[in-house]
């Protein structure tokens, strides 16, 4: 996947920036205050989602019904649910869970005016769900434990002998699985099983980003393979300049410096479509967008739109070739974990 150049990137900022909250005139009009609320199926982090919702309600007078739960168990319960479901959009903090959903021919069509608000290379090829915004996967090291200069360019690498006991991860999680696939598409089934092997045999478990990260804060760990926003949760409590740990970011287009999204769609069987669609649309806008990036260290993928988080420029992150599309639903990592003993 190509990315924009900076110059590019903040060209379209400019010139999506005046049309938009804008990503649709129709996030304006009347809207009756007595109408059913729209179901959110959300699977992204609450604290986001609230304060996404709460602006969309405040732009749009429409209310929402956020019903929280994993990524996964919501479209498993989805796909349960069939035509049944109340659900008319879907919110996963993962792209592979809406995926799988298209894949069934679950989701309705999004407007070409919203998708056109993302990035180019952050939906879905049949246009049936779009990139949110963006995190980037990073090797978080505690920098009394390991020098930056040992750290290897290369993920691959830390699946061996010399990473023994100062490594850890996380299996189930979604961008763990992403990162999985990314490296099965890369170098083929036979190296993300045997990845995946070294670090079971070197490496150590944890049961959740957040824990894998906070083991590295305290000393407990020298690394561990998260999202970088995570990173910036713990800075955030502690302040930055009290931090132990930093962030390392993996060579050029390597596995280890992948891009994934947080995505949405909308449910063919919304009982109010239109109300999705302007959800949807206002996810993509400068103030959805602005939203979001206020509450969590995640890139906006709407051009224009700045973090307020010191975040490494998303254009100087030279992620492997790899998109969000590419992934799909991700299903094959399940199978490979099971392979490996880590299912």
């Amino acid at each position: 996947m190509k990315h924009t150049s900076r110059r590019i990137f903040l060209r379209n900022g400019l010139l999506l920036g005046a049309g938009a909250l804008l990503g649709a005139p129709a996030l304006r009009g009347a809207y009756a205050a007595d109408a059913a609320p729209l179901t959110l199926y959300n699977g992204q982090h609450a604290k986001t989602t609230q304060k996404l919702v709460a602006a969309f309600t405040q732009a749009t007078g429409i209310r929402v019904d956020i019903r929280k739960g994993s990524s996964t168990q919501l479209a498993n319960q989805i796909i349960e649910e069939g035509s049944r479901s109340p659900a008319d959009v879907f919110y996963a903090e993962e792209s592979p869970p809406v995926a799988a959903l298209a894949e069934k021919n679950l989701l309705a069509p999004l407007p070409k005016d919203t998708l056109d608000q993302v990035i180019p290379g952050y939906t879905a090829a049949d246009g049936t769900w779009t990139g949110v915004t963006a995190r980037c996967r990073v090797t978080v090291y505690n920098r009394e434990m390991v020098q930056a200069s040992e750290l290897p360019s290369s993920v691959l690498d830390m699946a061996t002998a010399a990473w023994k006991d100062r490594v850890g991860f996380v299996p189930t999680s979604g961008a763990f699985q992403e990162q999985l696939i990314a490296i099965k598409l890369l170098k083929g089934r036979d190296a993300a099983l045997n990845w995946l092997k070294g670090l079971k045999q070197y490496g150590r478990i944890y049961n959740g980003n957040m824990a894998a990260m906070r083991a590295v804060e305290r000393g407990e760990i020298a690394t561990a393979l998260v999202n970088n926003y995570y990173w910036y949760i713990v800075a955030n409590e502690v302040g930055a300049d009290q931090m132990k740990s930093g962030l390392h970011y993996a060579g050029p287009q390597d596995p280890g410096g992948l891009i994934t999204v947080s995505a949405a769609g909308i449910l063919k069987t919304s009982r109010n479509p239109d109300a999705a669609r302007k959800l949807l649309a206002f996810m993509v806008s400068r103030a959805g967008q602005e939203a979001i990036a206020d509450t969590v260290a995640e890139y906006p993928l709407r051009p224009g739109v700045a973090s307020p988080f010191d975040l490494k420029p998303f254009d100087a992150l030279n992620p492997p070739p790899v998109s969000p599309a590419d992934l799909g639903d991700a299903a094959d990592a399940l199978a490979l974990r099971r392979e490996a003993g880590l299912a």
